[in-house]
Protein backbone atom coordinates (compact mmCIF):
# COMPACT_ATOMS: atom_id res chain seq x y z
CA UNK A 1 0.00 0.00 0.00
CA UNK A 2 1.37 3.11 -0.59
CA UNK A 3 0.53 6.40 1.43
CA UNK A 4 1.12 10.12 1.16
CA UNK A 5 2.18 11.41 4.52
CA UNK A 6 1.48 15.72 4.21
CA UNK A 7 2.57 17.76 7.13
CA UNK A 8 3.17 21.73 6.07
CA UNK A 9 6.64 21.31 8.45
CA UNK A 10 9.23 18.76 7.67
CA UNK A 11 11.70 19.67 11.03
CA UNK A 12 11.48 18.09 13.95
CA UNK A 13 9.26 20.80 16.14
CA UNK A 14 5.95 20.56 18.20
CA UNK A 15 4.02 17.40 19.20
CA UNK A 16 2.30 17.08 15.42
CA UNK A 17 5.49 16.82 14.31
CA UNK A 18 6.55 14.22 16.74
CA UNK A 19 3.46 12.63 15.82
CA UNK A 20 4.19 12.10 12.05
CA UNK A 21 7.48 11.76 11.38
CA UNK A 22 6.81 8.57 14.02
CA UNK A 23 4.01 7.75 11.49
CA UNK A 24 6.43 7.61 8.61
CA UNK A 25 9.13 5.61 10.57
CA UNK A 26 6.14 2.86 11.87
CA UNK A 27 4.78 2.23 8.40
CA UNK A 28 7.56 1.69 6.69
CA UNK A 29 9.29 -0.56 8.83
CA UNK A 30 5.88 -2.55 8.72
CA UNK A 31 6.45 -2.68 4.61
CA UNK A 32 4.27 0.56 3.73
CA UNK A 33 5.46 2.81 0.74
CA UNK A 34 5.62 6.42 2.10
CA UNK A 35 5.85 9.01 -0.29
CA UNK A 36 6.17 12.34 1.79
CA UNK A 37 4.82 15.95 1.12
CA UNK A 38 5.63 19.15 2.70
CA UNK A 39 7.17 22.80 2.73
CA UNK A 40 10.94 23.43 1.99
CA UNK A 41 12.74 24.85 4.96
CA UNK A 42 16.06 24.92 5.91
CA UNK A 43 16.06 22.80 8.91
CA UNK A 44 14.38 20.25 6.88
CA UNK A 45 15.49 16.83 7.49
CA UNK A 46 16.41 14.53 4.39
CA UNK A 47 13.34 13.77 1.60
CA UNK A 48 13.99 11.60 -1.38
CA UNK A 49 10.65 13.33 -2.24
CA UNK A 50 11.53 17.51 -1.63
CA UNK A 51 11.11 18.06 -5.26
CA UNK A 52 7.64 17.67 -4.79
CA UNK A 53 7.81 20.11 -1.76
CA UNK A 54 5.84 23.52 -1.88
CA UNK A 55 8.29 27.19 -1.38
CA UNK A 56 8.64 27.91 1.63
CA UNK A 57 6.54 30.62 2.73
CA UNK A 58 6.23 32.95 6.15
CA UNK A 59 3.11 34.38 6.56
CA UNK A 60 3.93 36.84 9.21
CA UNK A 61 6.33 39.14 6.97
CA UNK A 62 5.07 41.04 3.62
CA UNK A 63 5.25 44.08 2.21
CA UNK A 64 2.45 46.87 0.70
CA UNK A 65 -0.78 46.48 -0.44
CA UNK A 66 0.13 44.02 -2.85
CA UNK A 67 2.17 42.26 -1.31
CA UNK A 68 -0.35 41.22 1.48
CA UNK A 69 -3.43 40.61 -0.99
CA UNK A 70 -0.87 38.00 -2.76
CA UNK A 71 -0.39 36.62 0.94
CA UNK A 72 -4.11 36.67 1.94
CA UNK A 73 -4.87 34.80 -1.74
CA UNK A 74 -1.81 31.89 -1.15
CA UNK A 75 -3.04 31.68 2.51
CA UNK A 76 -6.50 30.57 1.95
CA UNK A 77 -5.61 28.57 -1.25
CA UNK A 78 -2.23 27.10 -2.83
CA UNK A 79 -1.96 26.88 -6.59
CA UNK A 80 1.57 26.27 -5.66
CA UNK A 81 0.39 23.18 -3.43
CA UNK A 82 -2.11 21.64 -5.90
CA UNK A 83 -0.35 21.74 -8.50
CA UNK A 84 2.43 20.28 -7.05
CA UNK A 85 -0.10 17.38 -4.80
CA UNK A 86 -1.08 16.90 -8.53
CA UNK A 87 1.83 16.40 -10.09
CA UNK A 88 2.55 13.66 -7.06
CA UNK A 89 -0.18 11.85 -7.34
CA UNK A 90 0.25 11.20 -11.23
CA UNK A 91 3.43 9.76 -11.33
CA UNK A 92 3.63 7.97 -7.61
CA UNK A 93 -0.16 6.45 -7.59
CA UNK A 94 -0.76 6.69 -3.92
CA UNK A 95 -3.88 4.51 -2.28
CA UNK A 96 -4.39 7.23 0.99
CA UNK A 97 -3.13 10.67 1.73
CA UNK A 98 -3.00 11.18 5.32
CA UNK A 99 -2.39 15.04 6.44
CA UNK A 100 -2.15 16.65 9.71
CA UNK A 101 -1.31 20.07 9.44
CA UNK A 102 -1.48 21.29 6.21
CA UNK A 103 -3.83 25.18 6.41
CA UNK A 104 -1.84 28.27 5.42
CA UNK A 105 1.09 26.96 3.81
CA UNK A 106 -0.08 23.97 1.83
CA UNK A 107 -3.79 24.70 2.07
CA UNK A 108 -7.82 22.76 2.28
CA UNK A 109 -7.11 22.74 -1.59
CA UNK A 110 -5.45 19.86 -1.97
CA UNK A 111 -7.96 17.67 -0.29
CA UNK A 112 -10.50 18.17 -3.55
CA UNK A 113 -7.90 17.68 -6.10
CA UNK A 114 -6.87 14.24 -4.24
CA UNK A 115 -11.12 12.77 -4.22
CA UNK A 116 -10.59 13.96 -7.93
CA UNK A 117 -7.82 11.82 -8.55
CA UNK A 118 -9.36 8.63 -6.62
CA UNK A 119 -7.26 8.75 -3.60
CA UNK A 120 -8.80 7.72 -0.40
CA UNK A 121 -8.01 11.32 2.37
CA UNK A 122 -7.79 10.91 6.27
CA UNK A 123 -6.91 13.90 7.97
CA UNK A 124 -5.66 14.49 11.63
CA UNK A 125 -6.80 16.97 13.76
CA UNK A 126 -4.35 18.39 16.06
CA UNK A 127 -6.08 21.05 17.29
CA UNK A 128 -9.28 23.22 16.96
CA UNK A 129 -8.53 24.60 13.22
CA UNK A 130 -12.23 23.55 11.64
CA UNK A 131 -13.79 24.88 14.69
CA UNK A 132 -11.84 27.97 15.08
CA UNK A 133 -9.62 29.98 12.44
CA UNK A 134 -7.02 30.79 14.74
CA UNK A 135 -7.05 27.16 16.21
CA UNK A 136 -6.39 27.64 19.03
CA UNK A 137 -9.52 28.63 20.63
CA UNK A 138 -7.82 31.51 22.93
CA UNK A 139 -9.43 35.33 22.60
CA UNK A 140 -6.95 37.68 24.96
CA UNK A 141 -5.91 34.75 26.62
CA UNK A 142 -9.71 33.15 26.97
CA UNK A 143 -11.21 30.41 25.75
CA UNK A 144 -13.22 31.11 23.28
CA UNK A 145 -15.94 29.43 21.07
CA UNK A 146 -17.62 32.31 18.70
CA UNK A 147 -16.77 31.35 15.34
CA UNK A 148 -18.52 27.73 16.02
CA UNK A 149 -17.37 26.50 12.75
CA UNK A 150 -19.06 28.49 10.73
CA UNK A 151 -18.90 31.98 12.30
CA UNK A 152 -15.81 32.42 11.17
CA UNK A 153 -16.62 36.76 10.73
CA UNK A 154 -15.71 36.87 14.56
CA UNK A 155 -12.26 36.42 14.17
CA UNK A 156 -12.40 39.57 12.43
CA UNK A 157 -15.14 41.24 14.53
CA UNK A 158 -13.58 40.87 17.54
CA UNK A 159 -10.02 41.07 16.63
CA UNK A 160 -9.03 37.97 18.66
CA UNK A 161 -5.35 38.10 16.83
CA UNK A 162 -4.60 41.74 17.74
CA UNK A 163 -4.18 42.25 13.97
CA UNK A 164 -7.29 43.13 11.72
CA UNK A 165 -5.62 41.69 8.33
CA UNK A 166 -4.65 38.27 9.96
CA UNK A 167 -8.47 38.17 11.65
CA UNK A 168 -9.81 39.28 7.76
CA UNK A 169 -7.20 36.25 6.12
CA UNK A 170 -8.31 33.64 8.98
CA UNK A 171 -12.48 34.91 8.07
CA UNK A 172 -12.05 34.53 4.42
CA UNK A 173 -10.21 31.46 4.48
CA UNK A 174 -12.99 29.67 6.55
CA UNK A 175 -15.42 30.56 4.36
CA UNK A 176 -13.96 29.89 1.14
CA UNK A 177 -13.04 26.38 2.19
CA UNK A 178 -16.84 25.72 3.85
CA UNK A 179 -18.35 27.25 0.41
CA UNK A 180 -16.25 25.24 -1.50
CA UNK A 181 -16.77 22.57 0.98
CA UNK A 182 -12.80 21.76 1.15
CA UNK A 183 -13.28 19.44 4.16
CA UNK A 184 -15.97 16.95 2.70
CA UNK A 185 -14.01 14.98 0.79
CA UNK A 186 -12.39 14.16 3.66
CA UNK A 187 -13.01 10.30 4.60
CA UNK A 188 -12.03 10.34 7.81
CA UNK A 189 -11.25 12.53 10.72
CA UNK A 190 -8.64 10.94 13.11
CA UNK A 191 -8.97 12.86 16.55
CA UNK A 192 -5.95 11.90 19.46
CA UNK A 193 -8.29 12.58 21.62
CA UNK A 194 -11.88 11.64 22.90
CA UNK A 195 -12.53 16.04 24.21
CA UNK A 196 -11.24 17.20 20.74
CA UNK A 197 -13.54 14.51 18.83
CA UNK A 198 -16.66 15.25 20.96
CA UNK A 199 -15.92 19.45 20.49
CA UNK A 200 -16.04 19.07 15.76
CA UNK A 201 -19.04 16.31 16.39
CA UNK A 202 -20.55 19.26 18.63
CA UNK A 203 -19.44 22.38 15.55
CA UNK A 204 -18.64 20.79 12.35
CA UNK A 205 -17.99 16.98 11.85
CA UNK A 206 -20.43 13.81 11.44
CA UNK A 207 -20.16 11.37 14.54
CA UNK A 208 -19.38 8.32 11.51
CA UNK A 209 -16.84 10.96 10.11
CA UNK A 210 -14.49 11.05 13.31
CA UNK A 211 -12.11 8.23 14.96
CA UNK A 212 -10.01 8.35 18.30
CA UNK A 213 -6.77 7.54 17.85
CA UNK A 214 -4.62 8.40 20.80
CA UNK A 215 -1.02 9.69 20.02
CA UNK A 216 1.56 7.26 20.14
CA UNK A 217 5.08 6.87 21.91
CA UNK A 218 7.98 4.46 21.58
CA UNK A 219 8.30 3.64 25.56
CA UNK A 220 10.98 1.92 24.55
CA UNK A 221 13.32 4.22 23.67
CA UNK A 222 12.96 6.02 27.18
CA UNK A 223 14.51 4.46 30.04
CA UNK A 224 13.25 5.12 33.53
CA UNK A 225 16.32 5.29 36.04
CA UNK A 226 14.18 6.31 39.11
CA UNK A 227 16.37 9.29 39.29
CA UNK A 228 15.16 12.36 41.40
CA UNK A 229 17.27 15.29 40.89
CA UNK A 230 15.48 17.94 43.01
CA UNK A 231 14.08 19.88 40.42
CA UNK A 232 10.79 20.53 39.28
CA UNK A 233 10.36 20.48 35.48
CA UNK A 234 8.52 22.38 32.59
CA UNK A 235 9.23 21.69 28.59
CA UNK A 236 7.84 23.33 25.77
CA UNK A 237 6.88 26.45 23.79
CA UNK A 238 6.97 30.07 25.97
CA UNK A 239 4.19 31.35 24.35
CA UNK A 240 0.46 32.36 26.68
CA UNK A 241 -1.18 29.27 25.66
CA UNK A 242 0.79 26.99 27.64
CA UNK A 243 0.24 28.93 30.89
CA UNK A 244 3.82 29.05 31.53
CA UNK A 245 3.49 32.62 33.58
CA UNK A 246 0.89 30.81 35.81
CA UNK A 247 3.50 27.93 36.82
CA UNK A 248 5.79 31.16 37.59
CA UNK A 249 3.88 32.88 39.97
CA UNK A 250 3.08 29.37 41.78
CA UNK A 251 6.42 29.17 41.84
CA UNK A 252 7.00 32.59 43.79
CA UNK A 253 4.27 31.70 46.33
CA UNK A 254 6.13 28.31 48.07
CA UNK A 255 8.18 29.20 50.36
CA UNK A 256 11.32 27.44 50.52
CA UNK A 257 11.71 28.27 47.01
CA UNK A 258 11.66 24.61 45.22
CA UNK A 259 14.21 24.69 42.16
CA UNK A 260 12.22 25.34 38.88
CA UNK A 261 13.73 24.21 35.55
CA UNK A 262 12.34 26.26 32.23
CA UNK A 263 12.90 24.62 29.46
CA UNK A 264 12.15 25.91 25.80
CA UNK A 265 11.75 29.42 23.68
CA UNK A 266 9.04 31.37 22.06
CA UNK A 267 7.86 34.20 21.85
CA UNK A 268 7.38 35.38 25.79
CA UNK A 269 10.52 33.73 26.55
CA UNK A 270 12.11 37.70 27.20
CA UNK A 271 9.47 39.08 29.25
CA UNK A 272 9.59 35.92 31.49
CA UNK A 273 13.47 35.87 31.98
CA UNK A 274 13.05 39.93 33.08
CA UNK A 275 10.07 39.27 35.68
CA UNK A 276 11.05 36.27 36.66
CA UNK A 277 14.51 35.20 38.57
CA UNK A 278 13.66 32.12 40.81
CA UNK A 279 13.78 29.34 38.02
CA UNK A 280 16.27 28.56 35.82
CA UNK A 281 15.44 29.63 32.24
CA UNK A 282 17.94 26.57 30.54
CA UNK A 283 16.67 27.33 26.68
CA UNK A 284 16.09 25.57 23.99
CA UNK A 285 17.23 21.77 23.93
CA UNK A 286 16.25 18.39 22.05
CA UNK A 287 17.76 15.77 21.99
CA UNK A 288 19.98 13.98 24.12
CA UNK A 289 20.23 17.04 26.48
CA UNK A 290 16.44 17.28 27.04
CA UNK A 291 16.21 13.44 27.66
CA UNK A 292 18.63 13.80 30.54
CA UNK A 293 16.46 16.69 32.15
CA UNK A 294 12.98 14.81 31.97
CA UNK A 295 14.49 11.79 33.16
CA UNK A 296 15.74 13.33 36.17
CA UNK A 297 13.34 15.74 36.84
CA UNK A 298 11.64 15.23 40.63
CA UNK A 299 8.36 15.63 38.18
CA UNK A 300 6.41 17.65 34.99
CA UNK A 301 4.30 20.14 35.03
CA UNK A 302 2.10 21.08 31.65
CA UNK A 303 0.04 24.33 32.88
CA UNK A 304 -1.28 24.65 29.77
CA UNK A 305 -4.34 27.29 28.95
CA UNK A 306 -5.75 26.36 26.07
CA UNK A 307 -7.73 23.47 24.83
CA UNK A 308 -4.43 20.77 24.72
CA UNK A 309 -5.18 17.87 22.67
CA UNK A 310 -3.21 14.97 23.14
CA UNK A 311 -0.21 15.98 24.83
CA UNK A 312 3.00 15.02 23.80
CA UNK A 313 5.38 16.94 26.57
CA UNK A 314 2.91 14.48 28.57
CA UNK A 315 3.26 11.12 27.06
CA UNK A 316 7.38 11.58 27.22
CA UNK A 317 6.93 12.53 31.25
CA UNK A 318 4.63 9.27 31.58
CA UNK A 319 7.51 7.24 30.05
CA UNK A 320 10.58 8.16 31.69
CA UNK A 321 8.19 7.38 34.79
CA UNK A 322 7.58 10.98 36.26
CA UNK A 323 4.63 11.98 37.80
CA UNK A 324 3.40 14.77 36.11
CA UNK A 325 0.77 17.76 37.42
CA UNK A 326 -1.29 19.37 34.57
CA UNK A 327 -4.53 21.64 33.93
CA UNK A 328 -7.79 19.84 34.26
CA UNK A 329 -8.77 21.14 30.28
CA UNK A 330 -8.78 20.05 26.96
CA UNK A 331 -7.70 16.27 26.60
CA UNK A 332 -5.04 16.51 29.60
CA UNK A 333 -7.75 14.72 31.85
CA UNK A 334 -7.52 11.50 29.35
CA UNK A 335 -3.87 11.58 29.95
CA UNK A 336 -3.42 12.53 33.79
CA UNK A 337 -5.24 9.86 36.19
CA UNK A 338 -5.49 12.02 38.83
CA UNK A 339 -4.23 10.62 41.82
CA UNK A 340 -2.58 7.74 40.54
CA UNK A 341 -0.05 9.05 37.61
CA UNK A 342 -0.28 12.78 39.29
CA UNK A 343 -2.86 15.79 39.86
CA UNK A 344 -5.08 18.07 38.07
CA UNK A 345 -5.38 21.53 38.83
CA UNK A 346 -8.04 23.89 37.76
CA UNK A 347 -6.83 26.00 34.44
CA UNK A 348 -5.16 28.82 35.59
CA UNK A 349 -5.67 28.52 39.41
CA UNK A 350 -2.42 29.72 40.88
CA UNK A 351 -2.56 28.70 44.30
CA UNK A 352 -4.49 25.76 43.31
CA UNK A 353 -1.00 24.50 41.14
CA UNK A 354 1.54 26.12 44.45
CA UNK A 355 -0.34 23.52 46.49
CA UNK A 356 -0.44 20.72 44.38
CA UNK A 357 3.39 21.52 43.54
CA UNK A 358 4.20 21.52 47.33
CA UNK A 359 2.15 18.23 48.23
CA UNK A 360 4.20 16.38 45.68
CA UNK A 361 7.46 18.05 46.34
CA UNK A 362 7.31 17.45 50.18
CA UNK A 363 5.92 13.50 49.63
CA UNK A 364 8.82 12.01 47.12
CA UNK A 365 7.67 8.86 47.82
CA UNK A 366 4.13 9.79 46.40
CA UNK A 367 5.56 11.19 43.35
CA UNK A 368 7.71 7.75 42.99
CA UNK A 369 4.63 5.54 43.14
CA UNK A 370 2.96 8.14 40.89
CA UNK A 371 5.72 7.69 37.99
CA UNK A 372 5.73 3.78 38.23
CA UNK A 373 1.84 4.02 38.03
CA UNK A 374 2.68 6.57 34.64
CA UNK A 375 4.90 4.44 32.75
CA UNK A 376 2.38 0.95 33.12
CA UNK A 377 -0.50 3.75 32.14
CA UNK A 378 1.58 4.98 28.75
CA UNK A 379 2.50 1.21 27.83
CA UNK A 380 -0.74 0.08 28.26
CA UNK A 381 -2.53 3.23 26.12
CA UNK A 382 -0.15 5.36 24.38
CA UNK A 383 2.38 2.66 22.92
CA UNK A 384 3.31 3.71 19.12
CA UNK A 385 2.81 -0.24 18.12
CA UNK A 386 -0.78 0.43 19.66
CA UNK A 387 -1.31 3.31 17.56
CA UNK A 388 0.94 2.06 14.57
CA UNK A 389 -1.69 -1.06 14.45
CA UNK A 390 -5.04 0.89 15.18
CA UNK A 391 -3.67 3.27 12.52
CA UNK A 392 -3.32 1.14 10.05
CA UNK A 393 -6.46 -0.43 11.07
CA UNK A 394 -8.21 2.39 9.98
CA UNK A 395 -6.42 2.54 6.70
CA UNK A 396 -7.90 -0.90 5.79
CA UNK A 397 -11.92 0.56 6.92
CA UNK A 398 -11.04 3.82 4.74
CA UNK A 399 -10.04 1.84 1.75
CA UNK A 400 -13.00 -0.66 2.02
CA UNK A 401 -15.63 2.21 2.04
Amino acid sequence: MKIVLANKFFFHGGGSESVFFQEIEYLRQKGFDVVEFSMHDPRNVHSDFAHYFVSNVDYNSYSGLLGGLKTAVSFVHSREAVRKITDLVEKERPHIAHLHNIYHQITPAIIPVLKKMGVKVIVTLHDGKLVCPAYLMLNRGRICEMCQGRHFYKALWSNCQESLFRGFMLAVEGYWHKWRRSYEGVDLFITPSRFLANFVKKYRIPPGKIAVLPNGIDVDRFIPINADGGYILYFGRLSREKGVETLLKAHALLEPEIPLKIVGTGPIEGELRSRYSGPEFVGYKTGGELMTLIRNASFVVVPSEWYENCSMAILEAMAYGKAVIGSEIGGIPEQIEDGVTGLLFEMGKIAQLASKISYLWNHPGIREKMGKASRDRVNKYYSLEQHGRGLMDLYEIVLKR
